[in-house]
């Protein structure tokens, strides 16, 4: 977690609404999008991110002061998205898909969600990058900013960023199917390989 996030994390368990309106802010956009671009709907995303939030509010003493508020925003969307996509399917009677997946992955989403707390996989899969590339993940996959505004604050050029993210994620993909759940982390990665903002 970047200091400025460790920083409205304290003031947040000290129930300061300031602080948790900072984080709102801060990411409320980034979260928004990775909503969207799973669920494909527009009331549903804005239900969802209601809730993501909420339960920063609710769960905010859980949180640690070294853990990523992006990564924990990121994971709790992610859980929340998967649960409105396997409702939706469960009402409209799609049982053998979701997006290319059959219904033996359908069937894999009944399985447990990452843990709220500790979402270690993503974590250790980041921890393993090296430290530019950490920071380039971190700024774009999971605070949602572009790829101008990552290259803007590195002082590196966007052709940069892009490539140090496309060599990231190829490490991230292989370090979380060969250590993860494959058919709940193809999921994920769904997550993680979304473009996002580029402009």
């Amino acid at each position: 977690m970047n200091i400025i996030d460790a920083e409205l994390v304290l003031r947040l368990q000290k129930d300061e609404v300031s602080a948790f309106d900072n984080l709102y802010w801060k990411y409320h956009q980034a979260v928004y999008r990775n909503i969207f671009k799973f669920v494909k709907d527009a009331g549903a995303t804005e239900d969802i991110l209601q809730e993501v939030f909420t339960r920063l509010w609710e769960k905010r003493q859980d949180i640690q002061s070294d853990q990523s508020v992006a990564g924990w925003l990121f994971v709790i969307s992610f859980n929340l998205s998967v649960n409105y996509v396997r409702k939706k399917l469960r009402e409209q009677d799609l049982h053998k898909k979701l997006l290319v997946l059959d219904t033996e992955d359908e069937r894999a989403l009944d399985r447990k969600n990452i843990d709220e707390e500790q979402f270690s996989l993503l974590e250790q899969a980041i921890a393993m990058l090296s430290p530019k590339k950490r920071t380039i993940v971190t700024r774009c996959k999971l605070e949602g900013k572009t790829y101008d505004e990552v290259a803007h604050e590195l002082n590196i050029s966007r052709n940069t960023v892009k490539e140090h993210l496309s060599e990231a994620m190829i490490k991230l993909n292989d370090y979380m199917q060969r250590h993860g759940d494959h058919k709940y982390i193809f999921l994920l990665l769904l997550f993680l390989n979304y473009q996002g903002p580029s402009h």
